[in-house]
């Protein structure tokens, strides 16, 4: 009941709404915060959960997943807002029709400018907590170094406000989501997560072993490739006899199926039954979706990841029980991401002004439901495993939306659209192809 009354519980009037926007990517800090702001001058605020994510590796926290060769897999025409054209111009620092990262950056930096948006953002600030405050609001709780004047290593004091509305738009790259390979423990190699790479200058004469062979898998086997050794890349759903990569790459870079188990000799032992001694292994393998700010509240249920499913969410924007008091903006992967953001968020301008009206809570519900039902139906989500991650906070109930299952960092990197799982046939061809979108994540 709590819940019913808090979903129905009327918006105050728009001039004087306070919306916490979480994340300050391009998710958040562009096309959102940019119609928040046209809805009004006033009660808009953005809370920037900005922290280095740790490496369950132990590579050491870093604060995003950019390799120093990282450039676009997608063209400039594809990769900029609508109200915003991603042009080569003066400023450019990579005029290429594929730029590489720092090119997005400035797109992104100058969009903040040209909108205004430096004001509404806040910088150096990780929320904590976030829970149901009341009958119709949110607590934000917050930690923020440049509030508090602390530099890194001092101790920082929690602050908390309290919002209508929470958009949630903290991305997903940030926990590393490793391979399972029997042994590995026992292995005594250098381990790493794409996370954490970004030159190839530690790897020079050795033997390296690759997981994963989405564009991150490729960019950085190549970028390996060129002073290692040899580089071994694990493919899933490789033929069974699988030969060198063609003249077009590297002569030293081979294509195994997957790893079937690591040994104490340094051993890697594939699933045809080949072994390579190596070195070091890069794990290509992709992030896991968490929200580990939202707090405990057992009358509202919870949003549930489920590997790497999220919801239940209508449309993948909106939990139908809370609904609009918060949504989630960029968990669909297999799109054009910026093009995504901007009409999800668009869509949430429009709900949280009252111009937009959405269907009831069980309407909504039942749309989730027929969403599954169809994508069951054709078979789009084999589930060889399952891994149930509780988020807490938010209004739940027995069917989830916002699919994506074992999700693979080539497909998160190449832009997203829910529903669909990781590739798992070998890629046509094996040549030069262009490097995957891993700037546009938040």
């Amino acid at each position: 009941a709590r819940t019913r009354d808090f979903a129905r519980a009327p918006l105050p009037p728009m001039p004087s709404r306070r919306i916490a926007v979480i994340g300050a990517g391009a998710a958040a800090g562009g096309p959102l915060a940019s119609r928040l702001r046209a809805r009004s001058r006033r009660g808009r605020h953005l809370a920037v959960r900005r922290q280095a994510s740790a490496d369950p590796l132990g590579a050491g926290g870093v604060h995003g997943s950019l390799y120093a060769s990282l450039r676009t897999n997608l063209p400039r025409e594809c990769m900029g807002f609508l109200d915003f054209p991603f042009v080569a111009d003066e400023s450019s620092v990579d005029p290429r029709r594929f730029p590489g990262h720092q090119e997005v950056l400035r797109y992104l930096e100058a969009f903040a400018r040209r909108f205004d948006l430096h004001g509404l953002i806040r910088l150096e600030t990780e929320v904590v907590g976030v829970r149901r405050s009341g009958d119709a609001s949110w607590s934000v709780s917050y930690c923020s170094r440049k509030l508090a004047g602390t530099d890194a290593g001092g101790e920082l004091q929690e602050e908390e406000e309290v919002f209508d509305a929470v958009v949630v738009c903290n991305g997903h790259f940030a926990e590393p989501r490793l391979a399972e390979v029997a042994g590995i423990d026992g292995w005594p190699g250098k381990q790493l997560h794409s996370h954490s790479y970004r030159v190839p200058d530690q790897f020079h004469g050795q033997v390296v072993v690759i997981v994963g062979y989405n564009p991150s898998g490729i960019d950085i086997s190549r970028d390996i490739a060129g002073v290692a050794k040899e580089v071994h890349v694990a493919i899933r759903g490789a033929p069974r006899n699988v030969n060198r990569v063609p003249a077009t790459a590297h002569a030293n870079l081979w294509l195994h199926p997957m790893i079937d188990c690591a040994e104490e000799d340094v051993s890697v032992v594939f699933q045809d039954g080949s072994r390579v001694k190596a070195d070091a292994i890069v794990h290509c393998t992709g992030y896991n979706y968490n929200f580990p700010f939202l707090e405990d509240d057992e009358e509202a249920g919870v949003v549930t990841v489920d590997d790497n499913r999220v919801g239940p969410l209508y449309k993948h924007v909106f939990p139908p029980r809370l609904a609009p008091r918060i949504s989630f903006i960029g968990l669909p992967f297999k799109a054009i991401p910026f093009l995504v953001f901007q009409l999800q968020s668009s869509w949430v301008a429009g709900v949280l002004s009252g111009r937009i009206e959405l269907p009831p809570p069980e309407e909504m519900m039942q749309d989730v439901a027929a969403f599954y039902t169809d994508m069951g139906s054709k078979h789009v989500h084999p589930r060889p495993r399952r891994k149930h991650v509780r988020v807490r906070g938010v209004a739940g109930g027995a069917v989830r939306a916002g699919e994506n299952r074992g999700v693979e960092e080539g497909d998160l990197r190449r832009g997203e659209r829910q529903g669909e799982g990781p590739a798992r046939e070998l890629p046509r061809r094996v040549g030069r192809r262009r490097p995957p979108a891993g700037t546009s994540t938040p």
